[in-house]
């Protein structure tokens, strides 16, 4: 909203400057979409909008909002909106979203449009209410009226038989369970606790965590985590920490917490989970170590490899001899994807290690753009790659690097759309951010495998079975795109193509 205000004059726009600075304080979340733009994306969010949902702004920037329903489509709100905004109308509903975490959240959401001087709609502005609690709420008072004799009759069986069905399933857990009291004293742990940390029950039950194995549990981050559960139903989860246990040894663990829920309400106690990862880790490593080695080792021979065929094709072109020189020209293609497939696994070894040099200067987007595509042009006769909307501004960025990411995002939708004859490409300017996208109509991927596909040598299944290929460009890209503090995400359908889409901010 700064942005804004700075664009504003400093006579005449009281009154809008204290509009706008209401907005970024207010705890209702605010966006604004540019429905001038291609696909609605979203050009400001207030600070409540990022609480509420979870995502940072550069994560929220350059998205049509429906990246919030995360593939939950059919709803009728949505097509309420959407025939809203088709017909320039305000509209008001209910509609089911997701947070960054994956959580279920109620929003009651209403939208207006904004018009220039000429009647031209030319954004839209959506306020957001998390109703969440509300809804739940009503659910529960819903099925309390349902079932109320029903469960007053049942309640001491089920208690007995759940209370006896969870401590089975507890005991049988690969992982040990802990859980606290609002002091953080330890209430009970289960059997796999006590094996894996040679400890018994009555060694560690009724004492305060912190102060078990000789004050190994406190540290004050998790400390931290810990005491913000309960007040702030705050659970966390991933929190690794590594250190020398009696009995045990150096371990390393991971742990989640949550606050305990009975019957969907939330109750005075703390559970904490804690994984063992040693091993897991040491495995990861050992195999980082063996992609590093190999691929630094199969340099060397390739280089040598490389000089020498390009010696007998000289050769081979200056007898004229056609046989050879189709040979030639074949192995030189099939090593040049060897040597690609080598950088990559490099990189892979370097984002692992933290070892990837960045070089960011300032330079033209268009030009960087430019050249991408006349590179991946030159190497295709089936596909016409097509440039709209304009990003002609000077940024800072690794251009070497985001020239990488270009390549294989435009090899990618020419690669996986065999049947298809062009790729389009755009790119569009939005406040702080660049915005690009590249839409190929290929054979799409499935919902399920949208985040997936940008782990490491993760491959969709139906892509592998038709399509070579090691699942590494796209880690790689993703990598590249969060060092420039920006984000990476795909749309798409299986067997409807692909957009893929990435914001940079223009001064890093």
């Amino acid at each position: 909203m700064d942005d804004f205000l700075k664009r504003l004059p400093n006579t005449g726009q009281t009154d809008i400057r204290l509009f706008a600075a209401a907005v970024s304080a207010s705890s209702n979340g605010v966006v604004i979409t540019d429905h001038t733009q291609p696909d609605e994306p979203i050009i400001y969010c207030n600070k409540a909008f990022e609480s509420i949902t979870g995502y940072t702004n550069k994560e929220i920037i350059g998205h049509n909002c429906r990246f919030l329903q995360d593939g939950d489509n059919d709803q009728e709100a949505r097509h309420k909106l959407r025939k809203a905004i088709n017909t320039g109308e305000h509209c008001q509903v209910e509609i089911r979203n997701y947070k960054k975490d994956g959580k279920l959240m109620w929003n009651e959401l209403m939208i207006s449009p904004v018009k220039d001087q000429d009647g031209n709609i030319t954004n839209f502005i959506g306020i957001q209410n998390d109703i969440t609690r509300r809804k739940q709420a009503e659910d529960a008072l819903l099925a309390e009226k349902d079932h109320l004799e029903e469960r007053i009759s049942e309640r001491t069986e089920d208690l007995q038989e759940s209370e006896a069905y969870l401590a089975s399933i507890i005991e049988t857990m690969r992982e040990s369970l802990v859980v606290l009291d609002n002091k953080m004293k330890v209430m009970s742990v289960n059997e796999h606790f006590c094996r894996f940390f040679k400890s018994a029950q009555k060694d560690i039950k009724g004492k305060v965590l912190f102060e078990h194995n000789n004050g190994q549990w406190n540290l004050p981050e998790l400390k931290n985590l810990l005491i913000n559960i309960l007040p702030n139903n705050n659970p966390f989860e991933g929190f690794e920490i590594e250190n020398d246990f009696p009995r045990i040894g150096r371990k390393l663990l991971v742990l989640n917490a949550r606050q305990v829920t009975l019957k969907g309400k939330y109750q005075n106690r703390i559970l904490l989970a804690i994984e063992d990862i040693t091993e897991r880790r040491e495995i990861e490593q050992r195999k980082e170590d063996f992609i590093s080695i190999a691929s630094h080792e199969m340099k060397t021979p390739l280089t040598s490899i490389k000089g020498n065929l390009q010696l007998l094709h000289r050769r081979a072109k200056q007898n004229n001899d056609t046989q050879y020189l189709n040979g030639f020209e074949t192995a030189a293609k099939s090593i040049a994807r060897l040597e690609k497939l080598i950088y990559d696994l490099l990189d892979v070894s370097k984002i692992q290690s933290g070892k990837v040099g960045f070089n960011f200067t300032k330079f033209n987007f268009t030009h960087l753009l430019t050249e991408a595509v006349n590179g991946v042009q030159a190497t295709t006769q089936t596909h016409s790659l097509i440039i709209t909307g304009s990003a002609d501004v000077e940024i800072t960025a690794d251009f070497g690097r985001l020239e990488q990411v270009l390549l294989n995002l435009l090899s990618n939708a020419v690669k996986y759309s065999p049947n298809s004859t062009k790729v389009i490409v755009h790119t569009s300017v939005l406040p702080n951010y660049i915005k690009l996208s590249i839409t190929d109509t290929g054979v799409g991927i499935h919902e399920r495998d949208h985040k997936r596909i940008f782990e490491r040598f993760y491959r969709a299944d139906q892509i592998s079975e038709k399509f070579p290929g090691v699942g590494i460009g796209l880690y790689v890209s993703n990598e590249i795109i969060k060092e420039h503090k920006g984000t990476l995400w795909v749309e798409s359908q299986e067997g409807k193509g692909s957009v893929f889409s990435f914001t940079i901010p223009i001064n890093r």
